[in-house]
């Protein structure tokens, strides 16, 4: 029977010195793929608020509409790992609260693993997640849940000030008990100090090529975004595939091509011809 790789699984390939591969998804079609060409983590991310939802921000986004996306995704994958997002206020009222949400994202997700953004803040609620043994990823650098109270998106760790805040964060979350962090939009050199000073694997988007691992969301790789962020590479074009694949679907119904005889069947005759007979009484 295959299995989800494990948070032990992803600190050994960083043992190994090799890339950690994590793709953002929140689907079952896009994870399953994802899933098939050999990544290494699913992150089922909350930015689905914007990507999915069509909302300005990923504040939006429900613990219950969360556990819907990590459901979807988690049934389209047999060996990655799989990341479930914890959405805002869903671990920012009490360390409770946090666990308990966590056990539900867990449970009625279907995930293997949470993320929390924010670090030494977050310290203690890291901790209590992981003691009731779900495994925790942390999130540092620029936090999108909290970026309109911290001068919007922004490149971080430009400073030295700053840098030295986002370390001491990474090196918390380190001693609570994370497995691993992802790192976002933050300086390179900030990515290259933590890679080589943590012990758990640093996850990079935005954050230059010195981190364990990377990290872009499905939609941005295929190119089906219309607003990605300026660290996303464009892999394919798939919106401009799919929007010719339409037009020429709509082409084809609109003069009787589609469908051919190869997408409709037909009633034996003998039985055609009763059918007449019973709709003519």
């Amino acid at each position: 029977m295959e299995r989800h790789l494990s948070a032990l699984d992803i600190q050994k390939i960083k043992r190994l010195g090799r890339k950690i591969v994590m793709v953002t998804a929140y689907d079952y079609t896009s994870a399953r793929l994802a899933d098939s060409a050999g990544v290494d983590i699913i992150l089922v991310g909350d930015s689905a608020s914007m990507v999915m939802m069509g909302m300005k921000d990923t504040r939006y986004l429900t613990l219950e509409e969360m556990i819907v996306f990590c459901k979807s995704a988690a049934r389209g994958v047999k060996h990655a790992m799989v990341v479930g997002d914890m959405p805002f206020m869903s671990y920012q009222v009490s360390v409770e609260e946090a666990v308990r949400n966590a056990g539900k994202l867990v449970k009625e997700g279907l995930v293997d693993a949470v993320k929390i953004e924010g670090g030494t803040e977050y310290a203690d609620t890291v901790r209590a997640i992981v003691r009731a043994g779900i495994p925790v990823m942390g999130h540092i650098g620029l936090t999108p849940q909290s970026a309109s109270m911290e001068s919007g998106y922004r490149l971080r760790g430009k400073r030295a000030e700053e840098a030295k805040s986002i370390i001491q964060d990474a090196l918390q979350l380190e001693s609570a008990g994370a497995f691993a962090i992802v790192l976002e939009y933050t300086t390179c050199e900030v990515g290259k100090i933590l890679s080589e000073r943590l012990s758990i694997p640093v996850i990079g988007i935005g954050s230059g090529p010195y981190c364990d691992g990377q990290v872009l969301v499905f939609h941005d790789i295929v190119g089906l975004y219309e607003e990605p962020p300026p660290f996303a590479k464009k892999y394919i074009d798939a919106a401009s595939l799919i929007k010719d694949a339409l037009i020429r679907y709509r082409e084809e119904v609109l003069t009787n091509r589609f469908p051919s005889e190869s997408q409709y069947w037909n009633m034996d005759p003998i039985e055609y011809s009763r059918l007449l007979e019973l709709i003519s009484k």
